[in-house]
């Protein structure tokens, strides 16, 4: 493993996982990537506001972390691809990347329901072996955090079924996401701020 690459005050708040190198490879070829995203993280706070608003289309926490990174000049991104054999061209829809930033796919699944995860690892797969992507990077949140949501009186809107850490690794140990270097960050409690 080479999250060791990652900076200490990063391994201290966030439950870190990777697959097939991917720290090494944002580190050696991407610096300028993975420095804005351990800035967004650095900066990030999960605030007991946000998780008492409720989140529509998409959470405060979603956004806070898409619009960061949106402010770096990372984009939304959906890709057009195809595979063409002889003259007939099959389409091979992926879906939309959250945040795209020189070839490095970022997903936010902070609170949907965990097939979403298949989707995004089955995209991240198609997308490399494509030659769209390097890296995909998924940040949602840990497993533990069920026992904040509890105590807030929000635990029915974050359930076991939802995206949480318990959920993702399986899926990527089983293959999930192919040949794709994977980095995954699950925001911990070590975050929380009571500001209200």
């Amino acid at each position: 493993m080479t999250i060791d690459l990652l900076p200490h005050f990063i391994r201290e708040k966030y439950e870190v996982y990777e697959w097939r190198h991917a720290c090494a490879i944002l580190e050696h070829d991407f610096p300028e990537e993975l420095d804005d995203i351990i800035r967004v993280l650095d900066n990030f706070t999960l605030n007991k506001s946000d998780i008492i608003q409720a989140g529509g289309r998409k959470s405060p926490i979603s956004n806070k972390i898409d619009n960061y990174l949106y402010d770096l000049g990372w984009i939304e991104k959906s890709f057009d691809t195809k595979i063409l054999i002889d003259d007939l061209a099959y389409e091979t829809p992926t879906h939309k990347i959250d945040c795209l930033k020189n070839r490095i796919a970022l997903e936010i699944e902070w609170n949907n329901k965990d097939p979403f995860f298949d989707r995004d690892l089955n995209n991240f797969r198609l997308l490399f072996e494509l030659g769209a992507i390097s890296v995909g990077v998924i940040i949602t949140r840990c497993s533990e955090l069920q026992l904040l949501f509890n105590a807030l009186g929000k635990g029915h809107s974050f359930g076991t079924s939802t995206t949480h850490m318990n959920k993702l690794i399986p899926r990527i140990d089983g293959g999930g996401g192919g040949g794709c270097p994977i980095l995954v960050f699950g925001i911990s409690d070590r975050l929380y701020l009571e500001d209200m």
